[in-house]
């Protein structure tokens, strides 16, 4: 069973596991709009390529606002990850990544990153006893192909990164942290995440995925909606209803609902690269992903009568081998 179940940032697993992979998801985005970048620090743990590793996905926009998109994959002895849970610290190399800053030293082929940020007070998801996480009373189910937990929804940043040579500056940009752990990712899914709304406070994460559950399997849910302090929650384990109205390799609308509010996304994505994922530890799975998508939201509060329309940049989207 999953361990530090109400706190997920920290290291779940141990270094003696076998077809485990535990990665963490960090997401910038500076005060210009001009840069995202995502650094996923993890390990993977098996008989035949046990390391750990730190992979990027850099986002950068020129003057007409066309983007480019560069993901990279840099490998790293497992000797090399070290961690502490109190405080929360992951090392590998010389980069470190911890609740309220990052250092990053990284240099692949491609390119070369160094630099200091710091990260603001984090917007948490709420939580219970029942609900030690985003993942709701599954959190509490043993041996599940993969476990989920958001950290932040959003939070802000301060700091600069030196890309390349050329230094981009990050003050009062925004920070989204996630993570995954367990056995694998699914075998299809949608990944959709943003924090960048005309209403700022605005934030939002959805995930849909094949899951393998003992004997059977069934498609599994999230969503987690803050707006305006309050938030929204769609899920599996709440009797929420999900519905994918249409689906493509770039595009997907689906609708949420539950007895106090209803949900419409409509999530494109604008340009993507690719990133490795874990199939029983394995980091052996190529999936596509963009962090400059863009999401058209309509939440309906049922309670109140209002209706909220908005618009989100900068916006992660992964659709995986999903059809309907």
């Amino acid at each position: 069973m999953p361990t530090n179940l109400r706190n997920p940032l920290l290291f779940q697993g141990d270094l003696k596991k076998s077809n485990y992979f535990e990665g963490w998801y960090y997401k910038q985005v500076s005060q210009d709009q001009k840069t995202s970048l995502s650094f996923i620090p993890g390990i993977s743990l098996n008989k035949s390529d046990e390391h750990s590793f730190i992979q990027y996905i850099l986002v950068q926009a020129d003057d007409t606002g066309q983007t480019s998109t560069l993901t990279g994959y840099i490998r790293y002895p497992l000797a090399s990850f070290n961690f502490e849970n109190n405080p929360f610290e992951v090392q590998i190399g010389n980069s470190v990544f911890r609740e309220d800053n990052i250092a990053v030293d990284l240099k692949d082929e491609h390119i070369e990153i160094n630099g200091q940020l710091n990260l603001g007070s984090f917007l948490p998801i709420e939580s219970s006893l029942l609900m030690p996480n985003i993942m709701g009373i599954f959190a509490y189910t043993p041996k599940m192909e993969c476990y989920h937990g958001v950290i932040s929804m959003d939070h802000t940043l301060e700091g600069q990164l030196t890309i390349n040579q050329k230094t981009i500056q990050f003050l009062d940009g925004k920070g989204y942290i996630e993570k995954d752990w367990g056995t694998s990712f699914p075998k299809r899914y949608i990944w959709l995440q943003s924090n960048h709304f005309e209403e700022s406070s605005t934030s939002i994460f959805f995930s849909i995925a094949h899951i393998p559950f003992h004997f059977t399997e069934f498609e599994g849910f999230i969503c987690n909606l803050v707006h305006h302090g309050i938030e929204y929650r769609f899920a599996t384990y709440n009797l929420s209803c999900c519905s994918i109205e249409e689906v493509s390799s770039n595009q997907v609308r689906l609708r949420l609902e539950n007895r106090k509010a209803s949900l419409e996304i409509v999530a494109e994505v604008t340009d993507r690269a690719e990133l490795i994922a874990p199939v029983k530890g394995i980091m052996q799975k190529t999936i596509k992903e963009g962090i400059s998508g863009v999401l058209a939201i309509r939440l309906e509060n049922k309670q109140t009568g209002e209706v909220f329309k908005d618009i989100g940049r900068h916006a992660g989207v992964e659709i995986v081998d999903y059809h309907v």
